[in-house]
């Protein structure tokens, strides 16, 4: 993956380039984010989103190991640094206009992904009387 983390690509003009080439041209936002969504590689299941900078997705690419921006900390973040739920990488999945990404991960230590300590962040579900119910109970 190191190379690349060393060719990211400023978006296309071409809207056909940007949808259909084969060249990685990542559309960061106006704050110079795109969106992340984590899942498992073994089950598909949604463990988290977040987001990436720049400095992020080089450094997912050239580790291997997922980095996130924390927006909350305005700084880049290595998922699992303290918590030893380190995010490998096994694929990455962009979208038609490159502005968000799925990555396939498998998870180190106890295989969770929410500071709350659930496995996923998206453990619960909106009830059809509008509250919120884990999916599980």
């Amino acid at each position: 993956m190191t190379r690349a983390a060393n060719s990211l690509e400023l978006p296309s003009s071409d809207a056909n380039e940007q949808e259909r080439g084969a060249t990685f041209r990542p559309k960061f936002d106006a704050n110079g984010l795109l969106t992340a969504v984590a899942v498992d590689d073994a089950t598909g299941d949604i463990l988290m989103l977040a987001h990436m900078d720049r400095t992020a997705l080089a450094a997912t690419l050239e580790t291997g190991e997922v980095h996130y921006y924390s927006r909350s900390r305005g700084k880049l973040w290595k998922k699992g640094e303290t918590s030893g739920q380190i995010q490998t990488v096994r694929r990455i999945l962009v979208d038609c206009d490159q502005d968000a990404l799925v990555i396939r991960v498998t998870v180190g230590g106890d295989g969770g992904a929410c500071h709350t300590g659930a496995r996923s962040c998206f453990y619960r579900a909106l009830g059809e009387d509008g509250t919120l119910v884990r999916p599980e109970d």
